[in-house]
């Protein structure tokens, strides 16, 4: 077996795909990496192989809680993404039950009031301003706080919760684990509260959905602690990584597509195939993650991985897959995106995908609407030190 290559691929700065991508899809097998921490990996970078993995009930995740995982920080990511079936059940069963379509698709006229919101607040700020403290960050924090019942005067420390725990070199360990309790008990004590008094929101809704539908025998309820963490999961999930796609769409189109934003302002349903094509388009994580363990011998695009052996999936790289998308680093709203991976695939595909589609849609359309002309005032800097690549700050003016 050949010595692992060094991984992340990913520059720090920008969207551009490493090229060491494009010839690991070139090469006949998946190839193995070391990424700073952990065990070396196989990594998958073709479509087919990465929906293989993602869905193949041969692959745990659970296993990683047990094994020195490959991963880019020293302590791993919290979350129940590591548990399988029947925990992952458990867990899964009230958030498909109270965090559906339907109701994404229901919150879409207050996720537009709030994205337009910000961007008149921008707009009263003056040119040139900062796109992703006054419109990407605020937007999504507003709608999942106000989604979770989280009260305005705590969303302030949800974010700097946020920004510690997605950290990669930004926090101590010290700090990761101390932000993480601090989360936990807040989310804790916020879920007991929304017990005792019930509100027209997620949390309420997550413990109807938990106490009112009985689980198939043998796999029982999920636990407060799970509930707890399954609420950290949709904090997370739905904050930082919208807020970095909001940021990371509207710097492609204005670098790439300038006139994409003045079309949206008069054709405002082309904002979902839009939206669809950047999901695709945009490889937002800054290096593959959360491993899948074999449970046994099996073979992935033609290479044996042994029992024990962990598999990496290169999402990024399998959106941009020449044979499932032809053309893949052309940015063609037009094309066939069914099937892309931006929000996984499988049992732990994004809970919160449609809801990520409805706030994407509704700032790239707020923006398009409100601020004609809309076009860079300078150069972004880019995250150092974060799971999500994208802008640090995105300077702009109309």
């Amino acid at each position: 077996m050949t010595d692992p290559v060094p991984y992340p691929f990913n520059a720090g700065q920008g969207l551009a795909l490493a090229e060491a991508y494009r010839e690991a899809q070139l090469t006949p097998r998946p190839i193995r990496v070391q990424l700073p921490y952990g065990e070396p990996a196989w990594l998958v970078t073709r479509y087919q192989e990465a929906r293989f993995v993602l869905t193949d009930s041969r692959f745990s995740r659970a296993m990683a809680t047990r094994r020195d995982a490959p991963r880019t920080t020293p302590v791993s990511p919290i979350g129940l993404v590591a548990t399988d079936p029947p925990d992952h059940t458990r867990l899964r069963r009230p958030a498909a039950r109270a965090f559906t379509a339907r109701r994404a698709e229901a919150l879409r006229p207050r996720v537009r009031e709030i994205a337009e919101a910000a961007v008149r607040r921008l707009a009263a700020e003056g040119a040139p301003a900062d796109l992703v403290e006054n419109v990407a960050l605020p937007v999504p924090i507003a709608v999942i706080c106000e989604l979770l019942g989280v009260p305005v005067e705590d969303r302030a420390r949800f974010r700097g919760w946020s920004d510690t725990v997605l950290s990669t070199s930004g926090a101590t360990p010290q700090g990761f684990m101390a932000a993480t309790r601090e989360l936990k008990a807040y989310m804790g004590a916020l879920l007991e509260r929304r017990r005792a008094e019930p509100a027209d929101d997620l949390m309420t809704a997550l413990l109807r959905a938990r106490d009112e539908e009985a689980a198939p025998e043998g796999e029982g309820q999920a636990s407060h602690e799970e509930l707890v963490e399954l609420c950290i999961a949709l904090l997370l999930g739905g904050y930082e990584t919208t807020a970095t796609q909001l940021a990371n769409f509207v710097w492609v189109l204005l670098t790439e597509h300038p006139e994409a934003l003045a079309r949206l302002a008069d054709h405002p349903d082309e904002a979902r195939s839009w939206v669809e094509e950047l999901l695709r388009f945009v490889p937002l994580a800054a290096s593959a993650s959360l491993p899948r363990y074999a449970v046994q011998d099996l073979d992935v695009g033609g290479v044996r991985v042994r029992a024990g052996e962990p598999v990496l999936v290169a999402i990024g790289a399998a959106n941009r897959d020449a044979l499932r998308f032809p053309g893949p680093d052309d940015l063609d709203p037009g094309r066939d995106t069914s099937g892309h991976l931006a929000f996984g695939h499988g049992i732990h595909r994004c809970a919160g995908a449609a809801l990520a589609r409805v706030e994407l849609q509704e700032g790239l359309r707020a923006l398009a609407r409100l601020l004609p002309g809309l076009r860079p005032a300078g150069d972004a800097t880019w995250k150092s030190a974060a799971f999500l690549r994208g802008p640090a700050t995105l300077p702009v003016r109309w």
